[in-house]
This record gives C-alpha cells, structure tokens and sequence, in this order.
C-alpha cells in the first residue's frame, strides 16, 4: 500500500518539475516516511536524459530538505518537549534518548547536525533535538544543507550514472547503490567524529591549562 501510495505521489509530483522536487525532499526531511531515494535518482535520471539540469535538482533537493527539516525544528521550538514526551513512543523517540540527544546538541550542535543528514533514519529526526537545544537557527540552516547536499549529490549521481548506462531506472539498481553509498559513508563519518572529539578534547585541555 504504501509502496504503491510512494509512486502515485512520486509521478504526480514530478510533473510540477523542481518544485515538486522540492516538496518531495521536504517531506522526507520532515515527519513524513518518505524515501529521498525516491526522488533524488528519478531526478538524476532525468539530467541524464537533457530532461532536466543537474544544478538545479540539486538546488531544489537542498531546499526541500532544509525546508523540511526547519519545519522539524519549528515543532521541537514551539511545541516543545510535551508533545515529543507525549507522541515520542510513535516515532521511537523515547525520553532518555531524547535528554542525551539535547544535551549533545548544547555542546555539538553543529557536528551532530551535519553527520546526521547523512544518517538513514536519523535525517528525519536530527533537527527535533536541534530545536530542543534552541541551537542558532543559522548555523542549524548552513549544517543541515552541507550534510543534505552531499546525500543528495550522491543520490542525484547514482541516478545520473544510471541513466548514462541503463535504458530503465529500477529501484533495485537505485537501493543496491544507495546501500553501496551508506556503507562506504558511514566509515567516514565515524572518522569525523574521531576527528572532531579529539580536536575538542584537546582545544578543552588547552582552556584547562591555560586557566
């Protein structure tokens, strides 16, 4: 049902162009269950064929998804903790996950806004602790488009790569690549983190010594 409801939605929204990339990504990065790689690669596909330009699917899929995901943050902000602590259990949000999310993003905000855009899953959920937090609404927009941009440059290359090489874009090809991309990025992302504890760790040594 919902596969069949995805591609309806898929189709019809393709029509209205980059707008309707738009609103797709912001729905993805939002509430909504549903799959970048949905529209991301169909797109890519696309500007593969000359039916559509490369800049500007990545420009809408980056806008849709920091549209969406300030539209997460808004909830967490105005609503607040209560609704979260009330409807948490429905999205596998519980409250212990949702203390230690909040204490982190005080610290590392924009770290964690970053690596989680390019997280399955965590991408939909990572601005909720953001707002929370009441991290600089700023620095939330330029991390959450830096971590949406390279997800949907590689979802956008994979349909592009496709569309130079198949005659039909299968969903199969897409999730076997998208799959391949997860794996190899997530590595990555662990030596970010490595990364940046140690820079942080030892930049908090130096405040230490110094005082």
């Amino acid at each position: 049902m919902l596969e069949t409801f995805i591609t309806w939605l898929t189709d019809t929204v393709f029509r209205l162009g980059y707008p309707g990339i738009t609103l797709l990504m912001a729905l993805e990065s939002s509430f909504f269950p549903f799959p970048s790689e949905v529209v991301m690669p169909p797109a890519g596909y696309l500007a593969a064929q000359g039916r559509m330009h490369t800049g500007a699917v990545l420009a809408a899929g980056i806008g849709g998804s920091v549209l969406g995901a300030l539209f997460n943050y808004w909830v967490a902000v105005r609503l607040g903790r209560p609704l979260l602590h009330r409807y948490g259990r429905y999205l596998l949000i519980n409250e212990a996950s949702l203390d230690k999310a909040e204490a982190f993003f005080r610290r590392h905000g924009e770290v964690g806004t970053f690596v989680g855009r390019l997280v399955p899953v965590i991408r939909q959920y990572i601005s909720l602790p953001a707002g929370l937090a009441r991290m600089r609404l700023d620095r939330f927009a330029i991390y959450t488009a830096a971590g949406a941009g390279i997800w949907c440059a590689i979802l956008t290359y994979i349909g592009w790569y496709l569309g130079k090489h198949a005659s039909v874009l299968l969903r199969e090809d897409v999730q076997r690549y998208s799959s391949i991309a997860v794996l190899t990025l997530l590595p990555i992302l662990a030596l970010v983190l490595v990364i940046y504890a140690l820079r942080h760790r030892r930049s908090g040594t130096g405040r230490q010594s110094s005082g």
